[in-house]
């Protein structure tokens, strides 16, 4: 039995990944009559109210993905070449792996920062592309210096996601079903691939 608050993966006509949303917006899409199809497996059967002519009982099971009809008015901006998604600590963290980008550990979000790379005081912008996630250590030793002036090897590039990547960045226990689905909209090069890949495949 999954618990309540597992997230039902919203997708527009096409399959396009658009966001994550509860239970409850999920049946009120399918009571608007606004999914079109589902797919993934059942995560829910609500019961509802007894009809009095036929004595049976409403019932409505919500599957993992909802593909939804409607206007997606950002679609088009979602899709652009130009779209940069909102950029957060716990967003930036995910994307790193919870790995500092310097000596390589993992750590708990309350002991990561977001590090400019190239530093703010020269001119480093507070953008996906310029920022990694570094321990508290190693973003304090590096300072307002540049990888290379503080002698730090910068383990990975960095890099803005796209909707679907950042979408799978937004989730919160993400299931298998819901993570093939999106990994089939990642691009090809993308670096989440490789490790979803060794997540699947150890």
């Amino acid at each position: 039995m999954l618990p309540l608050n597992q997230q039902v993966l919203r997708t527009d006509l096409a399959g396009m990944p658009l966001e994550w949303v509860d239970y409850r917006t999920a049946a009120r899409l399918y009571f608007l009559g606004q999914v079109a199809y589902s797919c993934g497996d059942p995560l829910f059967l609500l019961r509802g109210g007894i009809n009095a002519a036929t004595q049976t009982q409403s019932r409505l099971r919500i599957h993992s993905i909802i593909a939804t009809v409607g206007l997606h008015r950002s679609l088009n901006k979602l899709q652009s070449d130009d779209y940069v998604p909102p950029l957060s600590n716990r967003t930036l963290f995910q994307r790193d792996d919870h790995m500092c980008m310097y000596c390589g550990q993992r750590f708990s979000p309350r002991l990561l920062s977001r590090d400019h790379v190239r530093p703010s005081s020269k001119g480093g912008e507070d953008h996906w592309n310029n920022l990694v996630t570094a321990c508290i250590r190693c973003n304090n030793y590096k300072a307002g210096r540049s990888p290379e002036d503080a002698g730090m090897e910068l383990l990975a590039v960095p890099f803005t996601p796209t909707h679907a990547e950042y979408v799978y960045l937004m989730g919160r226990n993400v299931l298998a079903d819901q993570m093939e689905f999106l990994r089939a909209h990642f691009p090809r090069y993308s670096p989440l691939l490789r490790r979803l890949g060794r997540e699947i495949h150890p």
